[in-house]
């Protein structure tokens, strides 16, 4: 059958409308970006995304009179400097927007090599564009029966690969014929995503004229009482550090584990990238590295806050030399690890 044809299913009569079937999607998805670093776009891209009760689970009574008459008055200025500040002015996005880009074309062209027209490979966004409603809708028109649906987060979290996947099937209600749908998990573990960032590991360390001192694994933050309420990201970032330990072959002195990103009053997770920086400058580690495993792809929490905010909070402190290992990205070895990763997930589909 072609598969990009309109077909009638099998056994209709003759005045059946013609529909297209028969193709899998795999739709990659990563948190978001504002379409612009001005205020109203900032403000409803921060709007949806501090809306989404994943994200912030407090009372809307409480929390939305807040978040619109305070927080959504001010933060997009700042938000929108900081994006500024990164800002991919050659194409009018965001890095991470090219990022995905990049690394959604360099796995369309292995998945097209493997499996050819029977496949169809996206992107989509948990907040902003393109939308996840948007790219489902477009799979389904174009023949996709079948959709495997890829969060780009190694470690699950209720605050990303849920709320990803929260609104995959949010778009799937509106699927007059839903196509069936297959999650891809948490690959914290995984050896092609730790032999991946282990590689980039060790071609920048063998860059750096002075070893440094310490590596930091700098993970976002979430708070503390999702960790008690049986979030597992906390563990699994635990995990994917020490398998990294062990890939490169180092000691437990060379490496460690920090979050970054906190927001509002409360705890949590410990220690925050910000301030351990600054402890390791002051025991006297003048030299250190870090690096982001948790993001897929670079973004305002790498480029700006471990790159401007945190690198400052180091110096302050009498760090000497800081060098920020870039995420994986499109890298090669990155791309083998995620299409792997889809190729198990696709199994029994496209075999």
């Amino acid at each position: 059958m072609n598969m990009m044809s309109m077909t009638q299913p099998a056994h209709a009569p003759a005045d059946h409308p013609k529909v297209k079937f028969g193709k899998v999607g795999v739709l990659l998805a990563n948190l978001g970006t504002p379409d612009d670093y001005t205020y109203w776009p900032m403000r409803r891209y921060l709007g949806e995304f501090l809306s989404d009760k994943r994200v912030v689970d407090y009372s809307p009574w409480i929390w939305q009179p807040l978040l619109q008459l305070i927080i959504l008055t001010k933060r997009p200025f700042s938000s929108g400097a900081a994006y500024k500040s990164i800002w991919n002015e050659d194409q009018g996005e965001s890095p991470l927007l090219t990022i995905t880009k990049d690394q959604t074309a360099k796995i369309t062209a292995r998945m097209k090599e493997k499996y050819g027209e029977r496949i169809e490979v996206d992107f989509c966004m948990r907040y902003g564009n393109p939308s996840t409603k948007s790219k489902v809708r477009q799979m389904v028109e174009r023949g996709c029966d079948r959709i495997v649906f890829f969060p780009l987060y190694p470690h699950y979290a209720g605050a990303t690969s849920a709320t990803a996947n929260d609104q995959l099937f949010r778009a799937l209600m509106e699927e007059k014929w839903q196509p069936s749908v297959r999650t891809v998990p948490a690959y914290f573990e995984n050896a092609g995503y730790i032999d991946a960032l282990a590689q980039s590991i060790e071609t920048a360390y063998a860059k750096i004229e002075d070893r440094p001192d310490i590596l930091v694994c700098s993970y976002h933050g979430v708070p503390k009482r999702y960790l008690m309420e049986g979030d597992p990201y906390h563990c699994q970032c635990q995990k994917t550090t020490r398998l990294l330990k062990e890939r490169l072959g180092w000691a437990d002195t060379e490496i460690t584990t920090t979050f970054q990103s906190r927001f509002g009053p409360e705890e949590w997770l410990k220690p925050y990238t910000v301030e351990e920086v600054a402890r390791l400058a002051e025991e006297g580690k003048k030299k250190i590295a870090v690096c982001a495993p948790a993001f897929s792809a670079d973004c305002i929490e790498t480029l700006e806050e471990i790159n401007e905010e945190i690198k400052e909070s180091f110096e302050e402190a009498g760090g000497e030399q800081f060098t920020y290992i870039p995420c994986l990205n499109d890298d090669d070895a990155h791309i083998s690890a995620l299409s792997l990763i889809i190729d198990d997930n696709l199994k029994g589909w496209l075999d």
